[in-house]
């Protein structure tokens, strides 16, 4: 516990897997990619992990002048690499930026997160690719992104820190009677259970209470029956009235045709 820290020192694909940090086994199979993966960084990549920002989240048509315009308000940037797709060119939504100097760094990470810019909420962290020892990239399970939906989250980092963890042998120990029994009851008082031993206090009033449940869930059951028998004569008696109101609107129908059959057939003779 006392080495807990909301933010991983060393990337672990199994901690990082884990809301708290403490899992023991994988429950994903892009952990168990990450575990086993070998990742080596990109030795093409240049300029000083130290200075440079890792920005996320952003629109796909926003270009690196808008980066350089909404960056450079925090210090002198030195480069801005906006990461493309080899085969179409086009944005894949993350870039880094390096600054002259740590300054201008340390106050763009600050106030740069969650900024807006083309209507995307952006996110800003570090470079973790060449500065968090073990680092593994998303692509290959680890990372400290993903979406609940996919199931794959990741803990560790700014935009999900782990969360303290709690110490569940002490509390299941006070749950299920371990330790002394005066602390036990103790416990319990607080927590406003009631003492199992007060059950057997006075059986004679715990008999007539549940005789009294008994009773009063028998007439809830009587009551909705007879509930249920009144609705269905109601039903049946609504039936039959509107039986005998069709019954009437045809006889009345056939009288009116009578007369004017009569008439028609005088005509004709």
């Amino acid at each position: 516990m006392n080495e807990w820290a909301p933010i991983a020192k060393e990337y672990d694909p199994l901690k990082a897997g884990s809301i708290d940090g403490t899992d023991e086994e994988p429950h994903d199979r892009a952990i168990w990619r990450a575990m086993l993966a070998r990742y080596v960084p990109n030795k093409g990549v240049t300029g000083d992990p130290h200075l440079t920002l890792f920005v996320a989240r952003l629109n796909l048509q926003t270009t690196e002048e808008k980066l350089r315009e909404a960056f450079s308000r925090y210090g002198d940037i030195r480069k801005i690499r906006l990461v493309r797709d080899l085969v179409t060119g086009f944005s894949k939504g993350y870039a880094f930026i390096e600054y002259k100097e740590e300054r201008a760094l340390l106050k763009a990470h600050r106030d740069a997160n969650r900024l807006v810019i083309d209507q995307h909420e952006i996110f800003v962290d570090f470079e973790l690719e060449r500065t968090l020892k073990g680092w593994i990239p998303r692509r290959l399970g680890g990372g400290f992104g993903g979406k609940k939906e996919s199931g794959q989250l990741r803990f560790g980092g700014r935009d999900r820190p782990f969360r303290k963890p709690i110490n569940l042998p002490t509390m299941k120990s006070d749950l299920y009677g371990e330790g002394p029994v005066e602390k036990r009851e103790r416990s319990w008082s607080r927590e406003g259970v009631r003492d199992w031993r007060a059950r057997d206090r006075d059986p004679e009033r715990n008999r007539e209470k549940r005789w009294l449940e008994r009773e009063r869930s028998w007439a809830w059951g009587e009551s909705n029956r007879e509930r249920e028998r009144d609705s269905k004569e109601e039903r049946s008696r609504g039936r039959e009235r509107k039986d005998r109101e069709r019954k009437d609107r045809e006889r009345d129908r056939s009288r009116e045709r009578d007369p004017k059959k009569q008439r028609d057939d005088d005509k004709h003779r």
